[in-house]
C-alpha cells in the first residue's frame, strides 16, 4: 500500500468497506425517500367541515404540492370518510372522534392527526307539530341515524342516559340528507341531525331541537392510516400546515366563510350562519383533554357491543390519537 506523506493510512478489510459503502447508500435512499412528495393526495372535504371547504376552494394544498396530484372527494358523513380512508380512497378522512375511535376498534390501523372542528353538530330532531317532549318519549319511536356517524352515538348516549336502549327505539340507517327528508315526510318520529342539515331542518321546516348536549357530541379529526403517517410524514406536516392557513382565514373572515358554505352546500345564508354559530375552530391542536374525552365517551362502544369483544378501548384511543403531526405546525400566539 503506498502511503502519502503527512497521512497514516490503516487499511480497512474489504467487507467493513462494502459494509459502510452499503450503510452509506441505503441512509441516503431512505433520506431521498422521505422527502419526495407521494405522487397523488387524496383528502375528503365535506359540508360539517368549512375548514377543508375554505381549503379546497382556494387550492392552497395545490399550491404547497406542486409535484403531486391532489385530489378531492366528498363526504357525506363520517362513515363514508372512514370507509374511503380503509379502502384507499383517501389519504385523509374528516370523521367526528368518536367515530374514528370505533373504526379502530374494528381493525381499522388509524391515527387521528389535527382538530378540524370542536363543534356541537348534532342534535335530536323532531318536527315542529311533535308532541314528544324527553328523549324518554322516544320509546317505541322510529328514529333516522346514521350508522358509525357521531350523530348515531350521540343517540345511543342519550338513550342510555334516559335509562333506553337501541332496542327499546326502532333505528332506521339512513343517510344525514335522508334522514332529514324522513322526518320532515313524517316517515320517522325524530332524526338524528348533523349540520348544515339540522339548521336547515329548523329554518326551512321549523323542525324542534328535542334534545342537545355539547358534550355528547364529539370533536371533528383528520386520521391517516398509520403506514401513511410512517412513509408520508412531510406531506401529512404540509397537509396540516395548508388546513392551519384555511383555519386561520376562516376565522379572519367569518362573513366570507359563510358564503362560502352556502354556496358550496347549496343551502341558504342564514342556514350556513346557523351552522358556524355551533362551530368552534378555534383549538386544532389534539391534546391529552382529547384522549380524556374519549375515553369518557367509549363505554357506550362496548355496553352497545359496536366493538369487537376483549377490545381495550382506552388502548385504542391512546394508539389512535396522535399529537406530534400538529404539534409541528401549529403555531401558538
Amino acid at each position: 500500500m503506498t502511503h502519502l506523506p503527512g497521512f497514516n493510512l490503516l487499511p480497512l478489510p474489504l467487507t467493513s468497506l462494502v459494509a459502510t459503502f452499503v450503510l452509506a447508500v441505503g441512509l441516503q435512499s431512505a433520506v431521498n425517500a422521505a422527502e419526495a412528495p407521494p405522487a397523488e393526495v387524496h383528502l375528503d372535504y365535506a359540508y360539517y367541515s368549512p375548514v377543508s371547504l375554505v381549503l379546497k376552494h382556494f387550492g392552497w394544498l395545490e399550491k404547497a404540492l406542486p409535484e403531486s396530484k391532489v385530489t378531492w372527494v366528498f363526504s357525506q358523513g363520517s362513515n363514508r370518510s372512514l370507509e374511503y380512508l380503509n379502502s384507499g380512497g383517501v389519504d385523509f378522512a374528516s370523521s367526528a372522534s368518536l367515530s374514528a375511535v370505533l373504526a379502530r376498534a374494528n381493525g381499522s390501523p388509524i391515527k387521528s392527526v389535527y382538530v378540524y372542528s370542536r363543534a356541537e353538530w348534532t342534535a335530536l330532531v323532531v318536527r315542529k307539530d311533535s308532541t314528544l317532549k324527553t328523549v324518554a318519549d322516544l320509546k317505541g319511536k322510529k328514529i333516522a341515524a346514521t350508522k358509525g356517524t357521531d350523530p348515531y352515538l350521540f343517540t345511543l348516549r342519550a338513550l342510555q342516559q334516559a335509562h333506553l336502549t337501541k332496542d327499546d327505539v326502532e333505528l332506521l340507517h339512513l343517510q344525514h340528507p335522508d334522514g332529514r327528508i324522513a322526518l320532515e315526510n313524517g316517515d320517522v318520529d325524530a332524526w338524528a341531525g348533523l349540520d348544515p342539515q339540522m339548521a336547515a331542518s329548523e329554518i326551512q321546516a321549523g323542525s324542534r331541537l328535542l334534545y342537545r348536549n355539547k358534550d355528547f357530541n364529539s370533536d371533528g379529526v383528520i386520521s391517516v392510516t398509520e403506514s401513511y403517517a410512517k412513509e408520508h410524514p412531510d406531506a401529512v406536516k404540509t397537509v396540516l400546515s395548508a388546513y392551519e392557513k384555511a383555519r386561520e382565514w376562516s376565522l379572519k373572515n367569518p362573513e366570507e366563510l359563510a358564503k362560502l358554505l352556502a354556496t358550496e352546500s347549496g343551502l341558504p345564508l342564514d342556514v350556513a350562519k346557523r351552522q358556524l354559530t355551533r362551530t368552534d375552530i378555534s383549538n386544532p391542536q389534539l391534546t391529552e383533554k382529547d384522549v380524556t374525552a374519549s375515553k369518557a365517551a367509549a363505554p357506550i362502544l362496548v355496553s352497545e357491543a359496536l366493538v369487537r369483544k376483549g377490545v381495550n378501548v382506552d388502548q385504542v384511543i391512546e394508539q389512535l390519537i396522535d399529537p406530534s403531526f400538529s404539534k409541528a405546525v401549529i403555531v401558538t400566539p
